[in-house]
């Protein structure tokens, strides 16, 4: 699968989706350090992949470069950026119940607004999932890269392109 690009000058604010979603007692926030052993505990069981490692690298930036989503003091999604490379977003996972809800547009939005504030015109995001691509048109309206290969998740041991 290839990459995604984003317009991070065109992206709609998160505001509202945030606002709508605490009414519900969802909270959207930068995710802390004393916080990091859950938030990758949870990234292990919540996606089909196990996105740890991505994880672990988002805490290790400084200030940490994931948000999280609560509901009554439980995780229910992250998102990362800057976790694999400079300028790239993801990982992001959301619980299968809490989908459909604006958890993830609100993750993505607000992950990609951070970008945007580090100075970035346009934002990657890394190597999508097939059912992820349609979320990810819809959102931000991103585009396909153009790409034969896995781009730089070639260099990864199972990939090895």
């Amino acid at each position: 699968m290839a990459d995604m690009l984003v317009k991070l000058y065109n992206i709609p604010c998160s505001h509202d989706i945030e606002e709508n979603l605490s009414k519900s007692g969802i909270r959207i926030k930068k995710a802390l350090a004393p916080d990091r052993s859950k938030i990758i505990a949870f990234s292990r069981i919540c996606a089909k992949d196990d996105y740890s490692d991505e994880v672990r690298a988002a805490f290790s930036n400084n200030p940490v470069t994931c948000y999280i989503a609560t509901r009554e003091k439980e995780l229910i999604g992250f998102a990362c950026y800057e976790a694999t490379c400079r300028n790239f977003f993801g990982p992001m996972a959301v619980l299968e119940s809490e989908r459909k809800k604006g958890v993830g547009k609100a993750l993505l939005l607000m992950a990609l607004e951070s970008m945007r504030e580090l100075g970035y015109a346009y934002a990657i995001i890394g190597w999508p999932t097939n059912s992820a691509v349609r979320f990810y048109k819809k959102c931000v309206d991103a585009i396909m890269i153009d790409e034969n290969s896995s781009g730089v998740y070639k260099r990864m041991i199972e990939v090895d392109e």
